[in-house]
């Protein structure tokens, strides 16, 4: 059975990961299949149409941005978000829209739950890690009234199409994520977590930069406070 779902690429010059992954993504088991596109020039673009793929283009770029062009642009009932650089594994894409037939709003697959492996766990150094978990934990505490979420921040997730208008996101760059997480949790939404295997990058360099990156969270962080739980009806 054909899922209702689309799987969204997010790609900015991926095209050595989507040669190394394309085989194991499981295209024929969803209605959609899209990439958002954020300028490449390294051969992805090419790589994608020789494919058939819809290529939706950014006239503004970011990853906030890219998000809301898949939801105004698709058709299937439920998103799932994929970047194709081998840090997200393809077989975890069922999963999470599995979560999402079981009741979740919001699917995300975790690098911090138990049994998760994270890239950064071959480093006894792991800033970006603690960064996240750092970030996360303040999220919990001021936002969420349900199960502990252990990964906020994780861009390999999945939501319905219609959810994703109805949280109004604003950020344009990489904390997107970020506010999904806070403003789910300020809805008391259930939220699902799976544990991933995070891979190492497969070809380029990561894009999100530790300390700016930072910053922009803690932004996003400031501007919710108002949905804090101490300040809810």
């Amino acid at each position: 059975m054909i899922r209702d779902a689309a799987i969204v690429l997010l790609t900015l010059n991926e095209v050595q990961g989507l040669n190394a992954l394309w085989d194991r993504i499981p295209r024929d088991r969803f209605r959609e299949l899209v990439a958002v596109d954020g300028g490449s020039k390294d051969g992805t673009r090419e790589f994608l149409a020789a494919r058939g793929v819809p290529i939706l283009d950014q006239t503004i770029p970011g990853r906030g941005v890219a998000f809301r062009v898949a939801a105004e642009a698709c058709h299937a009932e439920r998103l799932i978000f994929y970047s194709p650089d081998g840090n997200e594994d393809p077989d975890d894409i069922e999963r999470l829209d599995d979560l999402l037939i079981g009741g979740a709003r919001l699917a995300i697959a975790s690098r911090f739950a138990r049994g998760a492996v994270n890239e950064e766990d071959v480093s006894p150094f792991r800033p970006r890690s603690w960064a996240n978990q750092g970030l996360t934990a303040l999220a919990n505490l001021l936002f969420n009234e349900g199960p502990w979420v252990t990964d906020t921040i994780n861009g390999f997730r999945a939501l319905r199409r219609a959810d994703l208008l109805a949280l109004d996101t604003s950020v344009k760059r990489f904390p997107i994520e970020y506010q999904i997480s806070i403003r789910s949790m300020a809805r008391r939404w259930p939220i699902a977590e799976l544990a991933t295997n995070e891979g190492q990058r497969i070809g380029g360099a990561s894009k999100a930069l530790s300390w700016p990156v930072g910053k922009d969270h803690l932004k996003v962080l400031f501007s919710e406070l108002h949905n804090a739980k101490p300040l809810r009806d």
